[in-house]
């Protein structure tokens, strides 16, 4: 019998996931089919039960249902305990699991496909909601030389900072200090085609822009190449988060590489 898996979100239809999943699940012979399913705002739990109890074996979590998810989960990896959030649920005897598989998807993507290691480096992270504080601490894990969270509201990006603990430092965006061999984009801004406040002067010489956006030029993008960056979004991520949900569920990595290849070229 086909193992069914499924991605929830509101808005969803804009998905790349069952796709992603599909190639996988090609690539290394497993039986299973992944769906989209469009969740009402109030009726997540109601629609992951119904899932559930259907015979889905697992789930990945998307926009605005994460902080849900692992609100709803018996039991969370430590990556998921410290994001507060989870973009990955598995389904057994026990119950649910949650984890957060977005911090090791960015991490893949920046040192293996990007080729950019991150021992030793300036990085700056802009934001500090959800999308950010899941991805702090796989980036520590990779020993950089400061990790410092910039945000419009500073007291987010303190907070942020304080449950980090050392190696992580907080300021507004009208307040960054210096420059970074890394900055990662993690606001919501791109959603709206908007850039964040940033001066020029936050890129190191030969440093790299990150958008966690992908599918489109951002703002954001422009104003770092204008500014001697190179840049890349995160259609590299998107790959990435959902290999590492693949292992979780089936116990086999897939090979990133030509799926990122397929949805560059489409």
């Amino acid at each position: 019998m086909t193992d069914r898996y499924a991605v929830f979100g509101h808005p969803i239809a804009h998905s790349k996931s069952p796709r992603i999943h599909a190639a996988f699940a090609r690539q290394t012979g497993q039986d299973l089919s992944y769906e989209a399913i469009l969740a009402p705002k109030d009726g997540f739990a109601a629609s992951l039960a119904a899932f559930i109890a259907a015979g889905g074996r697992g789930a990945n979590v998307t926009l605005p249902f994460k902080e849900e998810a692992c609100r709803l989960a018996d039991r969370l990896s430590p990556r998921a305990q410290l994001a507060g959030a989870v973009n990955t649920l598995s389904f057994d005897a026990a119950g649910i699991a949650g984890d957060n598989t977005d911090g090791a998807g960015l991490v893949a993507d920046l040192t293996r496909n990007l080729k950019y290691p991150l021992a030793g480096q300036r990085i700056l992270l802009l934001g500090a909601g959800g999308a950010a504080r899941g991805v702090i601490g796989p980036l520590l894990e990779q020993r950089p030389a400061a990790l410092v969270v910039a945000n419009r509201t500073v007291a987010r990006a303190d907070a942020l900072a304080a449950l980090f603990g050392n190696g992580v430092t907080a300021c507004g965006l009208d307040g960054i200090e210096g420059a970074f061999d890394l900055v990662i984009n993690a606001t919501a801004a791109s959603l709206t085609g908007e850039l964040p406040p940033l001066e020029p002067a936050i890129f190191a010489p030969g440093g790299l822009a990150y958008d966690m956006m992908y599918g489109r030029d951002t703002p954001f993008l422009v104003f770092a190449r204008q500014h001697g960056a190179a840049t890349a979004d995160g259609l590299g991520m998107l790959v990435e988060q959902a290999a590492e949900a693949f292992f979780l569920w089936r116990g086999v990595r897939p090979d990133t590489a030509p799926v990122i290849a397929q949805l560059r070229a489409a």
